[in-house]
């Protein structure tokens, strides 16, 4: 089996390929990244040699490009992570979430349709395995008060440029599925943490502002609420949905592990204090900024489903996972 996985030199896509190569090792890998600001290739360089594993540097929304790699490798499955994905990012450039996140995704299921497809309802032979897996985010569906769950059919309610492209991405591959008959899962995950994500990103940005000695920025009053799920959960769901997931349908993957950001803040500060420790508190370097615009002010996922259904369960709570992540992020700043 050949897959194309997008966007696999970024946080999760790059862990992925890696959890990927490990467990299945006859299967193919190809690449497919445009290496923005997200995107790493030192990401995947305990696998760059494997034999199994080829990088393409490109971008989805060149059709051109994408057929032609259907054309060679002949892919039997495609798992999509390829996305912009930082929200004040689309705040700043919203076309770019547009173009990427619909045009893009547009672009690699209408071009799989048609590689592995004769007509609607009708499957090429030997293509009635292939899928096209479509990862998104419960940023889709909006926000949350102080109780309940997102669960998979919890209205769209998007509040950024970001979740708006995401949900249109989700509503492309579900028409290609009720239009088509085509073979697609989507799942929808809560907030990701571990190696390799983004320094950007609100835990590396804690736990490099505290080991550099320089504030840590929090937003607004620190109240914000995140159902934080290690990658390597994240990466086992998608895995098992991928394989065993009913077609058409959505799984969403998240890891009970409900915090604010002034608690995530804490904690690390908290754990820095005895892996790193300095004269005083990690903790007196947390300070407030301006809240931004439409920020949601709670997520938080029901994961019921997979769980039944495709026997998923997380592996790590947020001490555990945030230790491991911490320890790596040390070696990575102080290195």
């Amino acid at each position: 089996m050949t897959l194309l996985v997008t966007g696999g030199a970024g946080f999760i896509g790059s862990n992925f390929i890696g959890y990927y190569l490990k467990h299945y090792p006859l299967v193919k890998i190809v690449n497919l990244d445009k290496l923005t600001y997200a995107g790493n290739l030192s990401n995947l360089e305990d696998v760059e040699k494997h034999p199994n594993y080829t990088f393409i540097k490109g971008d989805i929304c060149n059709r051109k490009l994408v057929e032609e790699l259907f054309e060679k490798y002949n892919f039997q499955g495609v798992i999509h992570f390829a996305a912009e994905s930082h929200v004040d990012n689309s705040i700043e450039k919203p076309d770019e979430f547009i173009n990427t996140n619909v045009l893009g995704t547009f672009n690699l299921i209408d071009v799989a349709k048609n590689h592995w497809m004769n007509n609607p309802y009708e499957v090429k032979k030997g293509c009635e395995n292939n899928r096209f897996h479509h990862i998104s985010t419960d940023e889709v569906y909006g926000t949350l008060g102080e109780t309940g769950l997102f669960t998979e059919k919890t209205p769209y309610a998007p509040n950024s440029p970001y979740s708006a492209s995401k949900a249109s991405s989700d509503f492309i591959v579900r028409s290609y599925f009720h239009t088509y008959g085509m073979n697609v899962v989507t799942t929808n995950c809560s907030n990701n943490y571990g190696p390799k994500q983004h320094n950007e990103k609100l835990i590396p940005t804690i736990i490099r502002k505290a080991i550099q000695g320089k504030d840590i920025p929090i937003y607004g009053e620190g109240k914000n609420i995140r159902d934080w799920l290690y990658v390597l959960d994240h990466c086992r769901g998608i895995d098992l949905a991928f394989k065993k997931g009913c077609a058409g349908e959505t799984y969403n993957i998240g890891g009970k592990n409900e915090k604010d950001n002034l608690y995530i803040a804490r904690t690390i500060c908290e754990k820095l204090d005895v892996l790193f420790p300095k004269d005083i508190s990690y903790k007196e370097q947390i300070t407030f900024v301006k809240d931004r615009p439409g920020h949601d002010f709670r997520y938080a996922i029901d994961a019921s489903k997979i769980e039944k259904e495709l026997g998923w369960k997380a592996e790590e709570n947020f001490e555990t996972g945030i230790e491991k992540t911490i320890n790596w992020y040390l070696i990575k700043y102080k290195g």
